[in-house]
């Protein structure tokens, strides 16, 4: 049985995720989704209601740009691309979560 993810986690790091992800290669919207997926060995989903959203927010910041084009499967997409500014977002998303979760892990390690 597969361990559930927490949503509300998962929210506080789709920023991160998105980032993270998009960090090699611009991809499409479904693609960023499986590629989290694939690459958590399919603990985390994220579902297209929140990335969505995310995505528009993180474009209007200045951390991702945007343009049409086609996907392998030949359908038109909007592919997603990170920005110098996205890079540096990320970079601060990294190291806050790992201050998160050396925190969480010495509470846990004491309690």
């Amino acid at each position: 049985m597969k361990p559930e993810t927490n949503n509300d986690i998962l929210q506080g790091t789709m920023t991160m995720l998105v980032l993270k992800t998009l960090a090699t290669e611009p991809l499409h919207g479904y693609a960023i989704t499986q590629r989290i997926h694939r690459m958590s060995e399919d603990l985390l989903r994220v579902e297209e209601g929140s990335l969505y959203p995310a995505l528009r927010r993180m474009e209007q910041k200045g951390w991702i740009s945007a343009e049409w084009g086609t996907t392998e499967a030949n359908r038109r997409a909007r592919f997603y691309a990170l920005t110098p500014m996205g890079r540096e977002r990320l970079h601060t998303e990294e190291q806050s979560w790992q201050r998160l979760t050396r925190g969480v892990a010495m509470v846990l390690q004491t309690a």
